[in-house]
């Protein structure tokens, strides 16, 4: 059995913790702690230890040519649908689709690695709570009127993620860090 793994973009400290301080205000839904809050481009369910280095390095030469760009987080969302969402979201406005991009580039790795991505769409997006089939119209109208400021994406982080049972979130521990280019 392998390791659950992902690759993921985190927004500056200071941007994760103004939206924090911006949902403590706002009770209803657990939402996800500062330390958590990341754009994931990759996810792979279960990497075998044989692979990690291989991933490593493919990521590392998919990624390294790419520029840093700008990015910023605005706009609102659920999965599937508002009316029963399993996920609730914030958008992200400046920097879609150079995200787009480098998601493509962390799934590529992952293949290149013999590691397969999960086949879902990319929609760059930042995962706010897992609501459990509610209706979250009303949450979706409040997180539209967040906007971060803008921030350079300068790394991406291969993440080893550890679930801690039902109810807890998984932790997350950075296993590789891959600077873009400035």
């Amino acid at each position: 059995m392998g390791t659950r793994m992902f690759v993921a973009v985190y927004p500056p400290e200071d941007v994760r913790e103004e939206l924090a301080e911006f949902l403590s205000v706002r009770p209803g839904l657990a939402w996800t702690g500062p330390e958590q809050m990341h754009l994931t481009l990759a996810f792979f369910g279960s990497v075998p230890d044989r692979s990690l280095e291989p991933l490593e390095e493919a990521l590392e030469s998919s990624v390294r040519s790419v520029e840093s760009f700008p990015c910023g987080l605005h706009g609102a969302g659920a999965f599937p649908h508002p009316d029963s969402a399993a996920v609730v979201w914030l958008g992200v406005e400046d920097g879609a689709e150079d995200l787009t991009r480098l998601a493509r580039k962390a799934r590529g790795a992952g293949n290149r690695a013999g590691v397969v991505p999960d086949g879902k769409a990319f929609h760059p997006h930042l995962t706010l709570a897992r609501p459990g089939r509610t209706n979250a119209t009303r949450w979706i109208r409040v997180l539209e009127t967040f906007t971060s400021r803008i921030w350079a994406v300068d790394e991406v982080h291969l993440v080893e993620s550890t679930l801690q049972g039902y109810g807890h979130r998984p932790r997350h521990r950075t296993v590789k860090t891959v600077p873009l280019t400035p």
